[in-house]
């Protein structure tokens, strides 16, 4: 097996698919990187078992198909020191002694036998299929991932629930105390339903999407996913079990309502925060027409910070209190420069939402207040 390949475009594929390995594989096997050539195309398998990814980009002067397993940890590491030029690879498929020629130097080491590497699990004939652009799909991942939990007893909940209809896709999570619902509408699929996808494979399509463009095909049957991009597949395992009833939480008639500065609402979020008890983080909130009082304090410290901002509220006086770096989270993540707050009562939840949302694009963010001793 040899082939030409470029030093930068191969340890960009290798950083890309290597963040699936786990640090404590069960296999030492998954510690490798299967490299396989047919033709001119270099294929590169890395897979921790629940998850797999898969990168295919041409090389030149490709010669003798055949796969090998190398150690990638020792090629990356290698791969980083060089600038760019071109690699020449030669694998022996019989013995899988591997030599790298750069344009100063050899490297040899031995490959491991691929046929040991799991296979990639097969979906079922009855699968469904959803297609998205790569930026979408990006875009609705940032839009959520952040919200889902971690959970051991609750696994449904670490992760993000695709909540497929013939009209639109709406994207959730939660973590119990804030939760995130993001309609795509311009997306749709053929039938009513879903999939749960696990916080390691969303974080891995967050890196190789924003590299990508066109479209991305999803396919699904009731245990695994497969994501097909240009130069990418991963394919991973769903999360069993039945998402929680996300539209049963979200409150249907919050007649408080503030119009705020997202960047002002944040900086002074942010400073008074460092005042707030370490153990509870709780800022207070305390509106009054056209105004809101951000408020903390720590008794056991003796320390406190109060700040005075303007905005748009003109119903009664109420006093509410949040959790600071979850609030900070929710209005960081909203896409337009101002912010509304929809309350009902100090007990129940607020929701978050952009005075203005994106082109087909619908946002809702729910967040649990926190008591006040008052």
């Amino acid at each position: 097996m040899k082939f030409i390949v470029s030093s930068t475009k191969l340890l960009g594929h290798l950083q890309t698919i290597s963040r699936v390995i786990s640090t404590k594989n069960t296999m030492a096997i998954l510690d490798n990187v299967v490299f396989e050539l047919n033709g001119t195309t270099l294929q590169l398998t890395a897979s921790d078992i629940e998850t797999t990814v898969i990168s295919s980009f041409e090389v030149e002067q490709g010669e003798e198909n055949g796969k090998v397993a190398i150690a990638t940890k020792l090629l990356i590491d290698t791969l980083k020191e060089f600038s760019e030029q071109p690699l020449h690879f030669e694998i022996n498929n019989e013995n899988l002694e591997l030599v790298m020629t750069s344009e100063n130097g050899t490297y040899n080491f031995i490959g491991k036998n691929a046929d040991e590497f799991p296979e990639l699990p097969a979906l079922k004939e009855d699968t469904n299929t959803l297609t998205i652009s790569a930026q979408s799909l990006l875009d609705t991942i940032n839009k959520t991932l952040f919200c889902s939990a971690d959970d051991d007893l609750r696994p449904v909940m670490n992760g993000i629930y695709f909540d497929i209809d013939t009209n639109d896709l709406t994207a959730v999570a939660t973590d119990a105390h804030k939760l995130v619902r993001y309609k795509v509408l311009d997306v749709a699929g053929t039938q009513k339903t879903g999939f749960i996808l696990p916080k390691k494979p969303a974080n891995l399509l967050k890196n190789i999407l924003a590299k990508e463009e066109g479209n991305v095909e999803i396919q699904f049957d009731n245990k695994n996913m497969r994501f097909t991009l240009a130069n990418y597949t991963m394919v991973c395992l769903q999360i069993e079990g039945r998402f929680p009833n996300y539209e049963a939480v979200i409150p249907q008639s919050n007649p408080r309502k503030v119009i705020i500065d997202k960047t002002t609402f944040i900086n002074a979020l942010k400073r008074v925060a460092v005042y707030a008890n370490q153990g509870s983080n709780l800022v207070k909130l305390e509106l009054t027409e056209n105004r809101i009082k951000v408020s903390a304090q720590d008794i056991d410290f003796s320390t406190s910070a109060e700040e005075t901002i303007a905005c748009q509220y003109a119903d009664t006086a109420m006093n509410i209190g949040f959790k600071a770096p979850f609030l900070i989270d929710l209005i960081s993540n909203t896409p337009s420069n101002e912010v509304i707050l929809e309350l009902s009562d100090p007990s129940r939840a607020g929701l978050i939402l952009p005075l203005e949302n994106q082109e087909n694009r619908d946002l809702l963010m729910l967040l649990m207040p926190m008591l006040l001793n008052e």
